[in-house]
C-alpha cells in the first residue's frame, strides 16, 4: 500500500499549499505483524515520550506505527481546517509534509517512524 510509486502519486496529486484544502492525517488499524510484513517497521527509527503537550511541525511525510500509548494530534495554523485525530496503539498513521500541529499525549507513547 505505501510503495514508492504510491507516495510519488500522492505528492503529485496533493493540493498546493495555497488556500486549497490540506491533506488529512490518515490512520489505518493493523496488527504489529501486519505492519512488519507490509512496511518492515522494525527497520524504522523508534521514538517515545511521556504524557505531555507540545507544538510540532513535520518536515517530510512521516509514516508511523504506534506500539503503545495514545495521542490527540490537532492541526494548527494553515492546517487548522484539518480534523483533530486520535492515534493509539495498533495504528499505522501518515502525517503530511509541512503539517503544523499540537501533540497532546494522553498515555505514554512509543512508535516506529519513517520519513519519505
Amino acid at each position: 500500500p505505501f510503495s514508492a510509486a504510491w507516495l510519488q502519486e500522492q505528492k503529485r496529486t496533493a493540493a498546493p499549499t495555497s488556500a486549497m484544502s490540506k491533506p488529512e492525517i490518515t490512520v489505518t488499524k493493523m496488527s504489529k505483524d501486519e505492519a512488519e510484513s507490509k512496511h518492515k517497521i522494525s527497520k524504522w527509527g523508534t521514538w517515545g515520550c511521556e504524557v505531555s503537550k507540545f507544538d510540532w511541525e513535520y518536515s517530510g511525510t512521516e509514516t508511523a506505527y504506534v506500539l503503545e500509548g495514545e495521542v490527540l494530534v490537532t492541526p494548527t495554523g494553515a492546517w487548522a481546517s484539518c480534523k483533530p485525530t486520535k492515534v493509539e496503539a495498533g495504528d499505522l498513521v501518515v502525517f503530511p509534509d509541512g503539517m503544523t500541529c499540537v501533540w497532546d499525549v494522553t498515555k505514554p507513547i512509543k512508535k516506529h517512524f519513517n520519513f519519505s
